[in-house]
């Protein structure tokens, strides 16, 4: 499915290892391969949120060189192949997603699907891997790196960022008591999106499923429109987080703590 003019399935970078852990970013680009001739998307949609967390692959980026971590990121469109969304499902290759029709996966053969599967989404998921296994540590943390839009449905939302998690709160209740103490930041605790609905994947097979402490960040996309903007969460989010990430009693297996 890609051709040589395509980029590579993921962006792997390496700003050293100051700890186990690893910076993530599922939803970072709106890249679709030229052979799927933009999945029959007007321009115009796949520049919004619809096709990519718009800001997060910045925001990944900076922060993951700012606490000198490794930073795994998916290069393709959300509408190509979802990372974070189970491959057997529906909202794996979606034919409509948040009202727009999506026609070049309406039809999507067997054949088609395994080869956006092969090419696209397990490449991403080996990197993710190979780069927890590159910490050195049994158990090392897992950081991933989302946006969400200023309004959905028509409705506003307040929250400057949330913090999504199930049932391990290492490194969740500690970012969200610091990030709460910022004077003037909305927090959400699993909002606007909960790290509790089971359609969430890469936390969960990386991390949830193996006893690895964990978060997933979600920034609100107007916060990400320009480099000061992405700098300045990249700063805050290296406060609150690398105090936590330096203390070794975080990476002890969940369960025997």
């Amino acid at each position: 499915m890609l051709g040589p003019d395509d980029p590579p399935a993921v962006a792997i970078h390496g700003f050293g290892q100051r700890s186990p852990a690893v910076v993530v970013c599922d939803h970072g680009f709106n890249t679709v391969p030229r052979s799927l001739d933009s999945l029959g998307v007007a321009p115009e949609v796949l520049e919004q949120h619809v096709a990519y967390d718009i800001g997060a692959g910045a925001l990944s980026l900076a922060l993951a060189e700012r606490l000198a971590l490794p930073c795994v990121q998916a290069r393709y469109s959300r509408l190509v192949v979802d990372c974070n969304r189970d491959p057997s499902g529906p909202a794996s290759m979606p034919p409509v997603s948040d009202g727009h029709v999506i026609p070049g996966n309406a039809a999507v053969s067997p054949a088609e699907r395994a080869a956006r599967l092969a090419e696209l989404f397990e490449p991403y998921h080996a990197a993710v891997a190979q780069a927890l296994m590159g910490t050195g540590h049994p158990f090392p943390a897992l950081i991933a790196v989302h946006s969400f839009t200023p309004r959905m449905q028509g409705r506003a939302r307040p929250w400057h960022c949330g913090v999504l998690w199930n049932r391990d709160p290492r490194l969740p209740l500690p970012v969200l008591a610091a990030l709460r103490a910022d004077t003037g930041l909305q927090v959400g605790d699993n909002e606007p999106y909960s790290g509790r609905d089971p359609s969430d994947y890469t936390v969960s097979r990386h991390a949830g499923r193996h006893g690895r402490p964990h978060v997933c960040l979600e920034i609100r996309q107007d916060l990400l429109q320009d480099p000061r903007g992405v700098s300045d969460w990249a700063e805050r989010l290296d406060r609150v987080l690398a105090p936590l990430l330096d203390d070794p009693a975080l990476y002890a297996p969940w369960g025997e703590r």
